[in-house]
């Protein structure tokens, strides 16, 4: 018999690395494009979840231009609270466990040290406040849920910061990036991979864990030395690589405020699915090795 994964924001970086990810047998996917189901419509949502007796549903959609968003505040709201909501409650009259995906922009950055999952949130910014509400949202609505907070994603995939670095050293002698904001790398497809796995046991376990978890990859570093980190690889590999010098968040004034401090605990998600991410370092080699390929013998 075939278990029927939803997933909704399928063609990001995150829904694509599900599609791609490799599910057990009896699991039947379905994503449907954004222009099949708008997720900001409540009737079209309650339509789409009673269609089949679904074993989960994952929600990597969300309103992610960060800056514009400061600007475009009701859509923003729309897609990041406003459809988690539908979405929640939709799940929850028909007994369905939701995954849904949330940021490191709940919190405000000032903290030291990783952020654990209960930790005060604090957004600073209105993409920060519509994920917050969204996360209320899916507490409140559905009890068999997983709130899934991520940071810094990456992937060979749309647009990303890895992407972005490999573009910009074509045009450029050099790159001021900057030094100042800390967090941990995330690859795509590992995030896929642990959101597919608490997705089933959430499906075939009635008594599993619930509640609000972090993943990221291992270890932690700054943009700029993410980039340098970038630059390495692409060199290793016979790509381009130009130096990278750090500057303050003051020279690159953005109309969102990022968090100073992106780190991220998972502690509860080694303890509670057995999910002990990776370091961030061997997860981008493996996007470079996608996007580039492997890196060359000394």
């Amino acid at each position: 018999m075939s278990r029927h994964i939803l997933i909704l924001g399928g063609a990001g970086q995150v829904g694509t690395e599900l599609r791609d990810h490799a599910w057990p047998a009896d699991v039947t996917l379905h994503a449907p494009a954004r222009e099949a189901l708008d997720i900001t419509d409540e009737a079209a949502i309650d339509a789409a979840v009673a269609e089949r007796p679904y074993a989960a549903v994952i929600n990597a959609a969300a309103y992610t231009a960060v800056d514009k968003a400061e600007s475009e505040v009701g859509a923003a709201w729309r897609l990041n609270a406003l459809a988690p909501a539908y979405l929640a409650a939709a799940t929850a009259r028909a007994g369905i466990p939701l995954v849904q995906v949330s940021t490191d922009y709940v919190f405000d950055g000032t903290g030291t040290g990783a952020y654990a999952t209960d930790a005060p949130v604090r957004p600073r910014s209105v993409y920060g406040a519509s994920k917050a509400a969204g996360e209320m949202a899916v507490r409140t609505a559905n009890p068999r849920h997983a709130i899934v907070r991520t940071a810094w994603v990456v992937s060979p995939h749309r647009g990303n910061f890895v992407r972005t670095m490999l573009r910009l050293a074509g045009e450029r002698e050099k790159l001021t990036v900057v030094d100042d904001q800390r967090g941990c790398p995330t690859s795509a497809a590992d995030l896929a991979a642990a959101l597919a796995k608490i997705a089933l046991r959430l499906s075939d376990d009635p008594a599993a864990p619930t509640g609000t978890y972090h993943c990221v990859n291992a270890g932690a570093t700054t943009w700029c030395g993410f980039a340098r980190a970038i630059m390495a690889g692409a060199e290793s590999r016979g790509a381009r690589g130009v130096p990278v010098e750090p500057i303050p968040t003051s020279a690159y004034p953005t109309p969102a405020v990022r968090p100073a401090n992106s780190e991220l605990s998972t502690e509860t998600l080694t303890r509670d699915f057995g999910v002990t991410p990776r370091p961030w370092p061997a997860a981008l080699d493996d996007i470079l090795d996608r996007l580039i390929g492997p890196a060359r013998r000394a």
